[in-house]
């Protein structure tokens, strides 16, 4: 690129950038390892594994080829998660100490990385309180219902939603204003879900070595005739893909703010190998286990009517131990709730400084709120896929543009990157087919990451990009001297 533009040209939130000094970074087990976890630990994330989330999940779900082939897809997707979607926002992230918001501009543009992926990443979070509400809300009913909520259910429901608004208002304010007072206890929520994922691993144990596919699939067309036929291994293994990497796609990209925090390439491997790919594998992994040993027992299975580990904790517990668990994951949900507004508010702030937060967020918890009281937000695998859409691309373009500048930030390009812009526009559309019903796609956030990929590199060899404009020495030093 030869015709660089100076910098005054660049927008004042990237001229007056500061990079992460090496003083404040620490170690990977101090900072990006547990912060990963404790996202996968969420029981939003390996509730619904078997499953799928979906309101008539196929027969079987994620087990109907049995054990080995969903702990096969889960170790694939945790794979994908790791190597495709982290590393290199973590290596930038790490290599420049500047946030995510700052390292886009080089695939979006200084003036389109105003909105993507800062915006997005904003806009999105107000999907994750909706989800979260949704989801906090319906353990919380069902601790002190009669008739608690099921697969079945049809929303509203009017004390759920009193419950799903009184969380999301919560959550919003407490992460507009008093986040640093939920940080403070939050580091202590992550006990809560490891001990009842042991509670209920031990509790089903016994009614593995009795469990086979048939077992599962001749009890859910008991209790769920209307379910899908059985997938098949590819089908699984497409299934999981969609399901995890779908979650991850935005804190996947959020690895450039964790790898700012990173003092080497080191930190950024082992941050990600343990903190995501072995998370993933572990509270997924315990997850199908716990649904396998229910439906692999004689007893456990005549009460079952679901596929979803929490909906299954009476079974295996009973139901005044099980309210107990359904309370304490609902409330060691909130702080991630509160993160999600703090997130999306930082964001508007940053994109939309002349809009009082209270106000953008406002609106985003509105929605939200809509979201969770009409139970959309409760369909995981939609919401997962249309996350997927928007941050697969974004992932793979992040990686292209880094590998073609010879694994380094190549800096803000001018205005709206053309390259960055069309492959999203591309790979979004491929991701969102099967939500719209277009067309089935298997594992779609993944072909979004990697269609948006191919297309980037294609626009770039075409010339398609913006040209790069130079930074101030301070936010360049960083990058220069790894």
């Amino acid at each position: 690129m030869s015709n660089l533009q100076t910098p005054g040209q660049l927008p004042a939130f990237i001229t007056t950038a500061t990079p992460n000094p090496p003083d404040k970074r620490a170690a990977w087990y101090k900072n990006t390892a547990p912060t990963y976890a404790g996202i996968f630990l969420w029981f939003a994330f390996w509730a619904f594994v078997v499953g799928g989330g979906k309101p008539n999940p196929q027969l079987g779900g994620t087990l109907s080829q049995g054990i080995g082939i969903a702990l096969l897809g889960l170790v694939l997707s945790a794979i994908v998660c790791h190597y495709l979607f982290y590393v290199v926002p973590g290596m930038l992230g790490m290599k420049t100490g500047l946030p995510l918001y700052i390292v886009g501009t080089s695939t979006y543009g200084a003036r389109g990385g105003f909105l993507m992926p800062g915006f997005l990443m904003g806009v999105l979070q107000f999907g994750w309180l909706g989800v979260n509400a949704f989801l906090s809300a319906k353990l919380l009913y069902n601790t002190f219902a009669a008739t608690p909520i099921g697969d079945t259910t049809v929303f509203p429901v009017p004390g759920h939603a009193i419950i799903a608004v009184i969380f999301a208002v919560g959550a919003a304010f407490l992460g507009l204003k008093g986040i640093q007072y939920v940080a403070r206890v939050a580091s202590l929520f992550p006990l809560v879900p490891v001990v009842i994922l042991l509670v209920l691993l031990f509790g089903s144990f016994g009614g593995l070595s009795g469990f086979t596919p048939d077992k599962l699939i001749k009890a859910q067309t008991a209790f769920a005739p209307n379910s899908a036929p059985p997938l098949g291994t590819f089908g699984v293994i497409a299934l999981l893909l969609t399901y995890v990497v779908g979650f991850f796609a935005t804190a996947g990209a959020a690895g450039v703010d964790f790898g700012m925090n990173n003092r080497d390439k080191k930190d950024v491997l082992w941050g990600g190998w343990v903190g995501i790919a072995l998370a993933i594998i572990v509270t997924a992994g315990i997850s199908l286990l716990i649904v396998a040993g229910v439906y692999g027992s004689d007893v456990m299975s005549k009460e079952a009517k679901s596929l979803t580990s929490t909906d299954l904790m009476e079974v295996i517990v009973g139901k005044k131990v099980a309210g107990w668990f359904w309370f304490l994951l609902a409330i060691a949900a909130f702080p991630p709730a509160c993160f999600s507004s703090f997130i999306a508010a930082n964001s508007f702030k940053t994109t939309l400084p002349n809009i009082n937060p209270f106000v953008s967020v406002g609106l985003g918890t509105i929605i939200s709120i809509v979201l969770a009281v009409t139970g959309w937000a409760g369909q995981v695998i939609s919401v997962f896929t249309v996350i997927g859409a928007s941050f697969g691309p974004i992932c793979g373009a992040m990686m292209v543009d880094y590998l073609l500048a010879g694994g380094r930030w190549p800096g803000p390009r001018a205005g709206f990157n053309p390259a960055g812009w069309i492959s999203w526009a591309v790979g979004f559309f491929v991701g969102i087919l099967p939500l719209v019903k277009i067309y089935d796609l298997p594992a779609a956030p993944l072909l979004a990451f990697v269609v948006g990929a191919v297309v980037y590199f294609i626009c770039a060899k075409l010339g398609m990009t913006s040209p790069v404009v130079p930074l101030p020495a301070k936010a360049a030093a960083a990058d220069a001297a790894k």
